[in-house]
């Protein structure tokens, strides 16, 4: 019964391809069961005469039905995708045959119809790729977190008029007498040229003077002043009162960016723990404390590309001369340090400054989106068990290292970038996953999602929109500390 029912469907669904049923229930050798299909399978044997091509070559399409959707669509459709790839292909090839050269009256002829379909759709898969590609506007690709290289390093296309403009600017300003510090910070803000990052982060974190006449013999002071201290301490790290710190330093430095090559070299290993255990020396108050060893890399980082005009990600440091490698370390010790003297108290005793942080990070949460800050609550997620980390390790363990470059371009040209700006930059990057957050429904799934934030193919474009909605909310909350009261 219900076979018949659908024979009728067909009968009655005239223009559709079932309706050549029609025709062939008379002659066709394999007859429909009467019964209820009783399986897929005899449901597809049952219906698929219809839309069988092998079964057409035999049957004459000579009814009004097919003559009318035979000329007045598949023709007109024929003709209009020949017309399409005729249009697209790179060369013009030898006319093909028009609609008027088809009589109205004709048999599909399965062989010419699929030769010339194969061709069209082989030719199109060929040409769409390059089509494609060309109509992209032109982007460098943005490397995996193994790679250091930010936008506009090497490999990456021309830069732009405004780049180069950029460029020159910073070159005009480093080049005066005396540099414009506050220009030089209102310049870095959105990101400073690869080329001229070295003399301006020095500039920037206070190491260098801004009297050019001046830096010369500053540089070769502060680097014999460090290796002064090398002379003076650093046999001292076998000493039993100084054997913990070294040996944490030590077990410390390999799991430094492990899945950069350049940070594997042991030579690399022994510059980190030269500049982490003098500088642990120097500031008993607080010594070596876990995460410290992160804030180094993207200083040697910088200052080696000084030195090194390709990646530096696999750059072998044993080929650079003793000056160059002394000089990157002395560098990266003092850069270091700066950063360090104004976030000590991160790591005093009990870490009071990220306490404080945390804290404030979770008030400034809770007014800026509170449908996230009440997620948290309704799964008992503490906003230590994940901000920890964003503020001990300055969001190092959360961004690629390029992206922590081109952060600390502007956390150095803020006033308290590290320790203030930093704050409303946690809380910008904590809202920008507030779907991904709110869509886990539990303790483990938010642990897990904002322990491991999907950040490896982040940029310069993605740190830029980051910064600029802190940004947004440093203007809102940071001259209104009543905002952060309930």
């Amino acid at each position: 019964m219900a076979a018949e029912n659908s024979k009728q469907f067909w009968k009655r669904s005239a223009k559709l391809p079932g309706s050549f049923i029609k025709e062939r229930s008379k002659v066709s050798t394999v007859p429909l069961k009467n019964k209820k299909a009783s399986s897929f399978h005899e449901f597809a044997r049952n219906t698929s005469d219809a839309w069988d091509i092998g079964d057409d070559e035999e049957e004459d399409f000579s009814s009004p039905s097919f003559q009318t959707l035979n000329s007045k669509v598949a023709l007109a459709t024929a003709a209009q995708v020949l017309e399409n790839h005729s249009k697209l292909r790179v060369k013009p090839e030898r006319s093909q045959s028009t609609t008027s050269d088809v009589p109205a009256s004709y048999k599909v002829i399965k062989s010419s119809s699929d030769a010339q379909l194969s061709r069209n759709s082989s030719d199109t898969c060929l040409r769409n790729p390059l089509h494609k590609q060309q109509s992209l506007p032109l982007r460098p690709i943005i490397p995996l977190v193994a790679r250091i290289s930010d936008q506009n390093a090497s490999g990456a296309p021309p830069m732009t008029v405004r780049e180069k403009t950029r460029l020159e600017k910073f070159r005009q300003l480093l080049s005066s007498h005396n540099t414009d510090l506050d220009e030089l910070r209102k310049c870095s803000w959105p990101g400073v040229p690869r080329e001229v990052r070295p003399v301006t982060w020095r500039l920037l974190s206070g190491y260098l003077p801004a009297n050019t006449e001046r830096r010369k013999l500053t540089l070769q002071r502060k680097r014999e002043e460090y290796f002064g201290f090398i002379e003076q301490y650093y046999d001292s790290r076998n000493e039993e009162h100084h054997q913990d710190t070294y040996r944490q330093i030590h077990i410390d430095i390999p799991r430094t960016n492990p899945l950069i090559p350049l940070f594997q070299q042991p030579l690399v290993q022994e510059i980190f723990e030269r500049i982490l255990f003098i500088w642990a020396i120097r500031h008993p108050a607080s010594g070596y404390v876990q995460g410290i060893n992160d804030l180094v890399t993207p200083f040697f980082v910088v200052f080696l590309s000084e030195y090194v005009e390709e990646d530096v990600e696999n750059f072998d440091v044993t080929n650079l001369s003793q000056d160059m490698l002394r000089s990157i370390e002395a560098d990266s010790f003092w850069c270091m340090s700066k950063l360090l003297d104004g976030i000590q108290d991160n790591y005093t005793f009990a870490q009071p400054g990220i306490q404080k942080k945390v804290k404030a990070l979770e008030e400034l949460v809770s007014r800026i989106d509170e449908q996230v800050h009440n997620h948290f609550r309704r799964y008992e997620v503490e906003y230590l068990q994940f901000a920890f980390r964003w503020m001990n390790n300055l969001l190092m363990r959360e961004l690629p290292l390029r992206c922590t470059i081109r952060l600390w371009d502007t956390y150095q040209s803020e006033p308290e970038g590290f320790s203030h700006f930093h704050l409303y930059v946690c809380a910008a990057f904590l809202i920008k996953w507030r779907k991904e957050i709110l869509d886990e429904e539990d303790f483990q799934g938010l642990l897990m999602l904002l322990q491991n934030l999907p950040t490896i193919h982040w940029g310069n474009e993605e740190i830029g929109l980051l910064l600029a909605e802190a940004y947004r909310l440093k203007y809102m909350f940071a001259d209104a500390p009543n905002h952060y009261r309930r």
